[in-house]
């Protein structure tokens, strides 16, 4: 039976790719076909912003560098992802104030 297929992104080429997932430490990680770059698993429930969208791309980079990731969880998707500059940035405000870890801030539905 085949693998089941995850999305990869690479961030300079603005490009996402689905491809088989393999857990195999010793393979070498997927590669680029536009730039030879590393790409970075995103998980399987990922949507690709346009190529044009320099704001979403922007916030999505934030995101994975936050190692946030875009994963099922049962029946209710991955949960709430900001999608604007403007959310991420208030919660990166809320995180700074209150001492909570900037990943857990940026997965909040809504800032207190």
């Amino acid at each position: 039976m085949p693998a089941g297929k995850t999305s990869y992104v690479c961030l300079p080429c603005r490009a996402s790719y689905k491809k088989a997932y393999d857990s195999d430490p010793r393979r070498p990680d997927h590669v680029c076909p536009r730039c030879a770059g590393a790409l970075i698993h995103v998980g399987s429930a990922f949507a690709t912003p346009r190529r044009r969208d320099t704001a979403a791309w922007r916030t999505l980079s934030v995101l994975l560098h936050a190692g946030i990731r875009f994963h099922k969880s049962c029946c209710g998707g991955p949960g709430y992802r900001p999608r604007s500059l403007r959310e991420v940035k208030e919660r990166m405000a809320y995180a700074e104030a209150t001492g909570e870890p900037f990943a857990r801030a940026l997965l909040r539905g809504e800032v207190p």
